[in-house]
């Protein structure tokens, strides 16, 4: 395969590695694999994912980009498989990114344990991570190694060692090899093997399989391999790689080892031969049959960015009779609550959420007590593990919930959110969307300081594949919270930590009746929260206001002060958004503020504003304004400045009139 990929280069186009010199240690490992186990394969794993059972053609046609690749329709690269069926393990999608796999894996890992523990899992599955030894050296897999010993998990990382990162020797990057690494995680079996030679490595696998199926604990196998060709078809290896070191790669490929057993055992050179000749003749007819395949049809560039949900429409009571007033944050424990208890398969972690504080606002006290450690449960600062843990736990059927406890520290979790979670249902052809919520309080009020305030919606927005929900009081909270659950794509809740208690003066009616356990809010549908006066829109002595979170109280601050002129939209969704409603109302008035706690520039308030402006022109009165907060890398601690810098009613109700007076 190796050879009439590099002969027929121009048809070849795209970019492409090979496992040539990797062959024996990933077979030896795919003939461990059973149907019930998940396999994490990298982009060299081709003769893995043979061992599988995946013939020439199906890898070809994935080489080529084809529509008929039954991966990824012709989105992703060579050797990027996800696969769901009873006659092969499960391999979820994941990215080229070195070493981004481990987090996810061992997500896996961690839904199986949470399921045996449960009694709803047989036959001990393991869950196989693979990647190159370059990857060690990266964050996450250590983030992946700590939980995975912590709780003691049935995962096998395979090491392929071949001691080159593109052009970097593993001399020039790293002072120790997987193995000594894999000594400082206090549990993680391991083992250092020649993967060059497929007898040991065979047998090492079967024992490595054997250990983990019994033990249920993590274990490290190290294999030594050449690399025999290209790092990829794009990185020639003569441009880095000098003839000495070439010639000791070669004198290791495992082709010549195995052969050199076989004729040891009787094995004729001209049976060996045949084999080889009938290998040739299938992989020259599948590459024919490949090349021949039809491209993707042009309208599938835009599907299964999303699968769909049947949450469409708003349902239950909003304001039940007899039901009391509650703050946002109690709407967030008792929509917690609710789900935890209407759905057996969610499970729910991060910092501090557990049993003994029950999250830094409380907002999930008493849920490990009444559900058990194993379902509620703390982790550590792993921001990483804890967004890229859930494409894992979403493979084996669970729905976890995770928090990240201020969006300031979301940052340690792009990696997983941008790379594995945002792109897993489009380059699985929908085989695997991210069933998972993801909350995380955000905003500035009382002295937060710079780490404790920021509003990280923009950067969020620029990853597409996520949705982003901003509730603004306690019943669109709990309406929004139990559709973001259902939902069966990745959905980010920002919680604005200010409105949680409404401690901040204005935001009272952040505080409302709480709805019925059934009341659910379809994503993407905006509310009108302050209706202006029909004359008042008659005379263009009006302003719609479009805002979301901390916005629609200084909205209803400055609405005080311009009675009736005034219409405030609570966007309650960021993506997927109500368009149809903002230009609706837009286009009623004729003039419309964009009010966002993020400094201005560049934020998600001017892109809309731009659209609005498209698509209202032949309706405004004047150019589409914007508020937000000063243009400041960091809300400074200083109450004094923190107000300077954010808007407050004051400063919107003067941006209002001059719009008015237009």
């Amino acid at each position: 395969m190796a050879s009439i990929y590099e002969q027929n280069r121009s048809v070849c186009k795209y970019v492409h590695s090979v496992s040539s010199g990797h062959e024996a240690i990933q077979l030896a490992t795919a003939f461990q694999l059973e149907p019930q186990d998940y396999v994490s394969p990298y982009y060299r794993d081709e003769s893995l994912l043979l061992g599988l059972g995946f013939s020439p053609e199906i890898l070809m046609l994935q080489l080529l980009a084809k529509g008929d690749d039954i991966f990824t329709g012709g989105k992703s690269y060579y050797s990027h498989p996800n696969y769901r069926g009873d006659d092969k393990p499960t391999i979820i999608h994941q990215s080229s990114a070195t070493g981004m796999q481990a987090i996810p894996a061992t997500g896996i890992a961690q839904g199986i344990a949470f399921l045996e523990k449960a009694g709803m899992v047989q036959r001990n599955p393991v869950v196989l991570c693979s990647f190159g030894d370059a990857s060690i050296t990266e964050g996450e897999v250590s983030e992946a190694f700590q939980f995975a010993v912590l709780k003691k998990l049935p995962v096998i990382y395979l090491v392929q060692d071949n001691e080159w990162g593109i052009s970097v020797s593993s001399e020039e990057s790293r002072n120790m090899d997987a193995f000594q690494y894999a000594g400082g995680f206090n549990g993680m079996e391991r083992i250092k093997i020649d993967g060059s030679d497929f007898e040991q490595s065979f047998n090492c696998m079967q024992q490595v399989f054997q250990w983990v199926r019994k033990n249920r604990t993590p274990y490290l196998v190290q294999a030594r391999v050449p690399l025999l060709t290209h790092h990829t078809s794009g990185v020639r290896m003569e441009a880095y790689r000098s003839e000495s070191d070439l010639a000791k790669h070669r004198s290791a490929d495992p082709l010549i080892s195995i052969k050199r057993q076989l004729q040891k055992q009787g094995v004729t050179q001209v049976y060996i031969s045949e084999i080889e000749q009938e290998a040739a003749s299938r992989v020259a007819t599948d590459f024919k049959t490949a090349v021949a395949a039809n491209d993707p049809d042009p309208v599938t560039a835009g599907e299964n960015i999303f699968v769909p949900t049947n949450v469409v429409s708003e349902s239950g009571e909003r304001s039940p009779d007899g039901a009391k007033k509650i703050p946002m944050v109690d709407a967030v424990l008792y929509a917690l609550r609710e789900i935890l208890e209407d759905h057996p398969e969610a499970v729910m972690y991060g910092q501090d959420i557990g049993r003994r504080l029950g999250g830094v606002f409380r907002e999930t006290a008493t849920l490990a007590s009444q559900f058990g450690d194993e379902r509620v449960f703390n982790t550590a600062i792993q921001e990483a593990y804890l967004i890229g843990s859930t494409v894992g736990m979403c493979a084996t059927g669970l729905k976890p919930i995770v928090e990240i406890q201020f969006g300031d520290y979301i940052y340690p979790g792009f990696n997983q959110l941008a790379t594995e979670i945002s792109k897993s249902c489009y380059l699985s052809a929908g085989k695997f969307p991210v069933q998972t919520l993801i909350r995380v309080p955000v905003g500035a009020y009382q002295g937060g300081g710079p780490y404790h305030s920021g509003c990280i919606e923009t950067t969020l927005l620029s990853i597409k594949g996520i949705k982003i929900v901003y509730p603004s009081n306690a019943a669109d909270m709990k309406g929004l919270m139990k559709a973001a659950f259902l939902d069966p794509n990745p959905v980010i809740m920002l919680e604005h930590k200010g409105l949680y208690w409404s401690k901040v003066a204005g935001t009272e009616e952040a505080k409302t009746t709480e709805p019925s356990r059934d009341y659910i809010i379809p994503l993407g549908k905006a509310a009108a929260v302050l209706s202006a006066s029909e004359m008042a829109v008659d005379s263009g002595e009006s302003v719609a206001v479009i805002t979301y979170g901390m916005g629609v109280y200084w909205a209803l601050a400055a609405a005080k002060n311009l009675t009736g002129q005034i219409e405030i939209l609570d966007l309650r969704c960021l993506f997927p958004l109500d368009e149809e409603l903002i230009f609706e109302t837009v286009r009623r008035h004729g003039k419309c503020l964009v009010l966002t706690e993020e400094p201005q520039n560049n934020s998600f308030a001017e892109a809309l504003a731009g659209r609005i402006s498209k698509a209202c022109f032949h309706f405004l009165d004047a150019a589409v304004e914007v508020l937000g907060a000063l243009n400041v890398p960091a809300i400074p601690m200083n109450m004094i400045l923190e107000n300077e810098v954010l808007p407050n009613g004051a400063k919107v109700e003067s941006r209002l009139r001059n719009l008015i007076s237009l």
